[in-house]
């Protein structure tokens, strides 16, 4: 089945998913050391970064025209929306950087040749981590989902101070809303 257009979607007929406790865990967790490349070609570690950073991850954005990665995955609980919740983030850049955010990074399993296209296609203003050999996913136990023999991240947002987690955005749905939910914390709770 070919990819529809990604960002236009009626989430009434998308499945939501359900709050499984898979990220309870992560509030107050201090990010371990681990680097991962980003779609400039640098190298970062989140726990080595100062300030409020906001990470989102998501288990893979499409291409348009091309085939899905399973026929069914719109009907994933939370697999359909990757574009959308990193386009509300492109869209939303500014206000997250003046609402306190001092880094913002997109994550997923996909590898930094696949996300550096898709930054550059989407013209993102900040960098896509990969976690494509799952450091990060397995050092932090991210809520993750098997599809087609790869391992996805579960749809999540965090908000990391000084390299720890101080909250955490999940099940995320509708995922176009994310940047805004995010947004909102933020003014709500300043730094």
């Amino acid at each position: 089945m070919a990819q529809p257009n990604l960002l236009e979607v009626d989430w009434s007929k998308i499945p939501a998913p359900e709050n499984d406790g898979a990220a309870a865990h992560l509030v107050g967790m201090t990010i371990p050391e681990v680097s991962l490349l980003a779609t400039d070609d640098s190298s970062v570690t989140l726990s080595a970064l100062t300030g409020r950073t906001v990470v989102f991850a998501y288990p893979r954005t499409g291409e348009p025209g091309k085939i899905s990665l399973v026929d069914d995955w719109d009907m994933i609980p939370g697999a359909r929306g990757c574009t959308p919740q990193t386009c509300s983030f492109r869209d939303l850049f500014g206000e997250l950087k003046a609402g306190g955010a001092r880094h913002v990074f997109g994550l997923s399993t996909q590898d930094n040749v696949y996300q550096t296209e898709m930054a550059s296609r989407l013209h993102l203003p900040f960098p896509v981590l990969s976690d494509e050999k799952l450091k990060l996913t397995r050092a932090l136990n991210l809520p993750t989902m098997e599809v087609a023999g790869l391992t996805l991240i579960k749809r999540l947002a965090l908000i990391v101070d000084d390299g720890r987690i101080t909250h955490v955005f999940y099940p995320v749905f509708p995922p176009d809303r994310n940047a805004a939910d995010v947004l909102a914390w933020l003014k709500e709770n300043p730094r």
